[in-house]
């Protein structure tokens, strides 16, 4: 069976944040891409296939929060890059992921994830390219019309571009953006405004 790309949206009941979760797989096994804000409603899509994966973008706590339930309830650990460790703790002070490295890749139902490496957002952010889906998910890095907020001290807006315009930017135009929030967007519609987005600074 081909694997496919589906979109769940969770929010906090108390800050009202709506965030996305991506499954990448098929109706035997998925990843499972920021598990955010409710296990059990993660949990429900995944229903009952193997989780072979739990990739997470970056590690802000509304995309993290879910992430040690479900790994604990389908016996895999959450994959994050280290420079994200500070902020992982906020949201986990006791629980460990197991590291994540740029080139990393992950496999379901024939697709293939690798991990590129995109700092900026936060030090540790990571984007997973799955060329044979023609699809990039992108956490908080890349959204329809520029970056990530990159407002905090560990964050850098300089940084954010270049990962952007290098690891991104060399993707086809036709790829589709799966962001950590909201709809998605092409890497073909994002490209032209790079100038513009250097120009206001965010």
């Amino acid at each position: 069976m081909t694997a496919r790309i589906e979109r769940i949206t969770t929010s906090d009941p108390v800050s009202g944040m709506e965030n996305n979760t991506w499954l990448v797989g098929d109706d035997s096994e998925v990843i499972v891409i920021d598990p955010a804000h409710s296990t059990d409603t993660v949990l429900a899509a995944v229903d009952d296939r193997r989780v072979t994966a739990i990739l997470l973008t970056h590690g802000h706590w509304d995309h993290v929060r879910a992430a040690v339930g479900l790994g604990q309830k389908v016996d895999v650990p959450p994959r994050l890059r280290e420079p994200d460790d500070f902020l992982w703790r906020e949201s986990h002070p006791t629980a460990r992921f197991a590291p994540l490295n740029d080139g990393d890749t992950f496999e379901a139902a024939g697709a293939t994830l690798v991990a590129r490496a995109t700092p900026g957002h936060t030090p540790g952010s990571t984007c997973f390219v799955a060329e044979s889906l023609g699809v990039v998910f992108a956490g908080d890095t890349l959204f329809p019309g520029g970056p990530g907020a990159t407002r905090w001290k560990y964050s850098n807006f300089a940084t954010i571009v270049e990962s952007i315009g290098t690891a991104l930017f060399a993707l086809d135009d036709a790829t589709v953006v799966c962001p950590g929030h909201g709809d998605s967007t092409t890497i073909g519609a994002e490209r032209p405004q790079l100038r513009d987005w250097i120009a206001r600074g965010w």
